[in-house]
């Protein structure tokens, strides 16, 4: 009817839509039999036709007054509905007789398992099979109520049509191990010095402790995250104006850590805005500004440890295992207290975590103390800072047997580790900045070539992140407090916020640069052997330098 109508009258057809609606409800329905009017009014009302027939006609119409018209309405309507009654079931059963023609009867029992059809997390026009859940009871003829722990509501119903069976990969039978070992369509990292042997058998340990593998965050129940403030405290602040560039990534995120189980709706009166920051790969990384938070938060003094104390631990171990938790402070739960305390606000919402977010001061110490809790029976070869956690052994039997222990460590715990992030069977590995292997502590060349790469300093922050990076290797330079002195003088408290850059500043800059591209290799500590200790000192600055004589020479120790 409207593509008549604007085919004839294009120009006014709006003006038209009245008309067209009032004809519409004169026709009758398929279905029913009767028109809407005669549904609604319980007679043919008079049309355009009926109003100009009577108009040439002159017609007079019976008057009644009100009480007739209704009792005539109510008695019309009582003889309609049986035939529409009628009318509308012949119609349904016709209609489903044809839809259901090729169908085949389907059903399902409580226990099985299943893949959903459900919307895809950047899009609720888009679709795509998830699971496998398990069936928890049937809901009338086609529904059934489905499980769903990793989704918000964890049971939901759903439709017959939405639903398909699991079906587990057969196991077929092979004349060997496999060669490669793959997790969530990750394979895991093993060292390229290993023999096939070797690299076979630690790829069979781990294949009996799968469950600890994921790159979805685990979940334990060792510990909870407090945060503490004082009574009556309250963190309200608005939340920071978005780009529409970038909104799309916040849903985007918020809808992934909604999928993840990691948020919640809140009815928080608590607020804290959160930031995109950029990542080098040219994404964005979704975090928080707690800093008010943290000024009325209490800390938690649990000590970190050294850096270089877990170095000095590795000694002359031949194999070495690094492991990553996944998300590590996703897996650490909030207690119910502390959730509301961590709200934010998105377009499309307000919520509070779960879990622990990245930013909150008293993380570190919550996660160090659960992670040197579970170690502590296998202090004599793992440590870990956060959660980087590297195993060390002397021999291959002894390492397999080790690796294996930790991971079951992490599973009573209901931790997982991130298969891209883990190195097995290393002779020489990366943990906290450096190379560490066969007794030998050196940079990371990654590290190395950022300082290289580094621009030169035009303020004062540039600077002292400069010598942030450059102080984390000042083990490895003879002097460095010395040689570093012109640029430290640039950040004294009354320098300018623009550096005036000299000639003796850019000597130290670069002397810096090729001192650490050039920098020994240390050797880690070996306590059964006497220690040789030298220093110096002099108006910039004092120095000292560890070594021990094995086998006949001397050589720098951390």
């Amino acid at each position: 009817m409207l593509h008549k109508v604007v085919s004839e009258d294009g120009r006014n057809w709006d003006q038209l839509l009245p008309l067209v609606l009032f004809a519409y409800r004169e026709v009758p329905q398929t279905s029913t039999g009767f028109s809407p009017f005669e549904l609604l009014y319980g007679r043919q009302p008079r049309g355009l036709l009926d109003m100009l027939k009577e108009g040439w006609e002159e017609e007079v119409l019976p008057s009644s007054n009100i009480l007739e018209y209704i009792v005539q309405l109510h008695d019309r309507l009582d003889k309609i509905r049986p035939v529409l009654k009628d009318h509308l079931e012949k119609a349904q059963a016709a209609q489903a007789r044809y839809y259901n023609r090729n169908t085949t009867l389907r059903e399902f029992r409580p226990g099985d398992r299943v893949m959903v059809l459900v919307p895809t997390s950047h899009s609720k026009l888009l679709a795509h099979w998830q699971g496998p859940y398990e069936i928890k009871e049937r809901k009338e003829l086609v529904n059934y109520l489905v499980k769903q722990p990793n989704r918000r509501p964890s049971e939901r119903v759903y439709h017959i049509n939405l639903l398909k069976p699991w079906k587990d990969r057969e196991a077929s039978p092979t004349s060997g191990q496999p060669r490669f070992l793959f997790v969530e369509h990750q394979p895991l990292n093993f060292g390229s010095n290993l023999s096939w042997k070797h690299r076979q058998e630690l790829e069979s340990a781990i294949l009996s402790v799968m469950e600890v593998v994921s790159e979805q965050p685990g979940r334990t129940s060792l510990t909870e995250h407090d945060v503490i403030t004082d009574p009556g405290v309250i963190v309200r602040e608005r939340p920071y104006r978005l780009p529409e560039a970038k909104k799309a990534e916040v849903e985007l995120e918020n809808r992934r850590m909604l999928d993840l189980n990691i948020i919640e709706e809140s009815f928080s009166p608590w607020s804290s805005p959160i930031v995109l920051v950029s990542k080098p790969d040219g994404s964005w990384r979704f975090c928080n500004n707690f800093r008010r938070l943290n000024q009325v938060s209490k800390f938690d003094a649990y000590p970190m440890p050294r850096v270089d104390d877990l170095l000095g631990r590795l000694g002359n171990a031949q194999f070495l295992t690094t492991l990553d938790l996944t998300k590590g402070y996703w897996q650490i739960p909030l207690t119910s207290s502390a959730r509301e305390k961590t709200a934010f606000s998105t377009p499309s919402g307000h919520w509070q975590y779960k879990v622990v977010p990245f930013g909150l001061h008293g993380a570190p110490a919550t996660f160090q103390r659960l992670v040197d809790t579970l170690l502590r029976p296998h202090n004599s070869y793992s440590a870990a800072y956060l959660d980087d956690i590297i195993i060390y052994s002397d021999t291959w039997k002894d390492h397999v047997q080790q690796v294996l222990a930790i991971l079951h460590t992490l599973i009573q715990a209901g931790l997982r580790i991130n298969p891209k992030k883990c190195f097995f069977g290393l002779q020489e590995a990366k943990y906290l900045g450096y190379l560490v292997g066969g007794g030998t502590v050196r940079p990371q060349c990654s590290k190395i070539d950022a300082i290289v790469r580094w621009p030169r300093p035009i303020s004062k922050r540039q600077v002292q992140a400069f010598l942030g990076l450059a102080s984390y290797y000042r083990r490895f330079v003879p002097r460095f407090s010395e040689r570093a002195s012109p640029l430290t003088d640039l950040t004294k408290k009354r320098a300018p916020l623009k550096v005036v850059w000299s000639d003796v500043a850019e000597a130290a800059f670069c002397d810096l640069k090729l001192a650490l591209t050039s920098a020994p290799v240390l050797k880690s500590p070996n306590f059964n052997f006497p220690f040789i200790l030298q220093t110096d000192a002099l108006d910039t600055g004092l120095g000292a330098v560890l070594s021990q004589c094995i086998d006949g020479a001397e050589h720098p120790v951390m």
